[in-house]
C-alpha cells in the first residue's frame, strides 16, 4: 500500500480523468496490441449466457465488451472505472459496437458497490497494480464473486521486458527530470513479480490460482507515432516532458531513439516488444 493512500487515490483519479481522451484516441493501437491479452482474460472466466460479469478499471472497455457478446442472451456486463471520463469512453465504444447488455458505473475497485456474491466473473486488465491498496481490491473482488466464480487479471512484467514504456522514464530519470519509480509503490510495474500476484490472490481467499505470461507486439508507423501515442496515454510522461525546455526535449528524444533503434524496420515502421502476466483464480 502507498504511504498516503487517500492522497494517492485523489491524484490517481485526476490523472485518469485527464488521460481518458488520449486513451479513447489511441484505443485502436492499444487494443490491436492487447487483443490476445483480452481474449485470454475473457476465456479464463468462462463466460456463459446469463452470467453477470464485472470489469474493473475498464478504461475504454474493450476487454469487457468481448465478454458481453458471450454472456448474451440474458447476461449483463457491468463496466466500471474510477474515472468518469473513462466510463464515458467505454459507453461510447459500446454504442459504436451496438452492445446493449452492459451497465456503466464510476466505481472504485477497492470499494465495489455491489452486493456480496453478485457476479459470476471479474475482469481487470492492468488495473490492480495501479491501486493504492490492491489487497483490499482483491478481497472486494472475492466478496462480490459467487462461489466458483472466476477472476482474471493482467499486469506488466519487468520494465526490461517492456521498453516501449520503460525507456522514456529511464531517460527522464537519467536527466534528473524524474524520480526513479519505487517498485514498492503502486505503478505500472508494481506486479512485476509473479509471486506477488499469486500471494495476493491466495491471501484474498482465491483458489486454483494460475499465472502465465504473454508476449505482445506494439506496432507504429514510426518512432514519432510511438512517441505521440505515449504522450496521449501517460499523463505522467506528458507532464514531465512538458516541464522540459525545448533543448531538453530534443536531448530526451536523442537519447531514447537509439535505444529503440533495433525495433525499427527498413521501412521506418516500429514493432516494440512487451510482456505481461495474466492470472486467473476461482472464488
Amino acid at each position: 500500500m502507498t504511504d498516503d493512500p487517500d492522497g494517492f487515490r485523489r491524484e490517481s483519479r485526476d490523472r485518469w480523468e485527464r488521460a481518458a481522451a488520449g486513451w479513447a484516441a489511441q484505443r485502436p493501437v492499444v487494443q490491436a496490441a492487447l487483443q490476445g491479452v483480452s481474449a485470454w482474460l475473457v476465456e479464463a472466466i468462462d463466460p456463459q449466457p446469463g452470467h453477470r460479469v464485472l470489469e474493473l478499471a475498464a478504461g475504454p472497455g474493450d476487454t469487457g465488451l468481448l465478454a458481453a457478446e458471450l454472456i448474451a442472451p440474458g447476461g449483463t456486463l457491468i463496466s466500471t472505472d474510477g474515472a468518469e471520463a473513462m466510463v464515458d469512453a467505454a459507453r461510447a465504444r459500446a454504442a459504436e459496437l451496438g452492445v446493449e447488455n452492459v451497465e456503466f458505473a464510476a466505481m472504485d475497485a477497492e470499494w465495489i458497490d455491489l452486493p456480496t456474491a453478485d457476479v459470476d466473473g471479474v475482469l481487470c486488465r492492468f488495473g490492480y497494480m495501479l491501486l493504492a491498496d490492491p489487497a483490499a481490491a482483491l478481497r472486494e473482488t472475492r466478496r462480490v464473486l459467487r462461489p466458483g466464480g472466476r477472476v482474471a487479471l493482467a499486469a506488466w512484467t519487468d520494465p526490461a521486458d517492456n521498453p516501449w514504456a520503460s525507456v522514456p522514464m529511464a531517460e527522464l530519470v537519467r536527466m534528473g527530470a524524474a524520480d526513479p519509480p519505487d517498485p514498492a509503490q503502486p505503478g505500472m510495474f508494481a506486479f512485476r513479480d509473479r509471486a506477488r500476484i499469486e500471494g495476493l490472490l491466495r491471501e484474498a481467499g482465491f483458489t486454483e490460482v494460475q499465472v502465465d505470461q504473454l508476449d505482445i507486439t506494439l506496432r507504429y508507423d514510426d518512432l514519432d507515432a510511438w512517441w505521440d501515442t505515449q504522450l496521449d496515454l501517460s499523463t505522467g510522461l506528458r507532464t514531465a516532458v512538458g516541464a522540459l525546455a525545448p533543448a531538453q526535449r530534443d536531448e530526451l528524444r536523442d537519447a531514447i531513439d537509439p535505444r529503440l533503434a533495433e525495433h525499427v524496420r527498413d521501412d521506418g515502421s516500429v514493432a516494440l516488444p512487451g510482456r505481461t502476466h495474466v492470472a486467473a483464480a476461482s472464488a
